[in-house]
């Protein structure tokens, strides 16, 4: 648990409106486009590792509900991420790979940082996955300076 040790509390002045409208409409942006590049995520690892994804697959790894991934699972194919085929699975669109990508990428960066920092493997994969739908480009790029320059 963090603990303030200070004795003098930080200053609580608003930062200017404009900043502050434009932090909350990224957060937002990010927690909206968070299930996509998880799902995305997902099955492109599940095409890597077994060379097919199915929705029960989809169930099992993320511990929802079969209704909840079929339902992204059709936003998915509406955005043009997926194609989906009777009987045959979930297939990623280059669209959909290419996000995959990306996402990944940002896993890795955040998660490699965070184990640079100390943080152990475990609790660095946890983190990350939250964290790497939220941290911009900038601090993506000083992540990966960061870690290119410490070797």
């Amino acid at each position: 648990m963090l603990t303030d040790q200070t004795e003098e509390a930080p200053s609580s002045a608003l930062v200017d409106e404009n900043v502050q409208v434009e932090s909350f409409r990224q957060t937002r942006n990010s927690r909206r486009n968070e299930l996509v590049e998880d799902y995305v995520e997902l099955i492109a690892d599940l095409i890597t590792d077994g060379g097919e994804a199915r929705q029960v697959d989809i169930v099992r790894r993320l511990g929802v509900a079969q209704p909840t991934v079929a339902k992204m699972l059709k936003r998915l194919a509406s955005d043009g991420y997926i194609k989906q085929r009777p009987y045959r699975g979930i297939f990623l669109t280059a669209q959909g790979r290419k996000l995959a990508r990306q996402s990944r990428e940002r896993h890795q960066i955040v998660e490699s940082f965070l184990c640079a920092l100390g943080i152990s493997a475990e609790t660095a994969r946890i983190d990350a996955e939250g964290m790497e739908h939220y941290a911009s480009e900038e601090t993506l790029l000083v992540f990966r300076d960061y870690l290119a320059n410490r070797k």
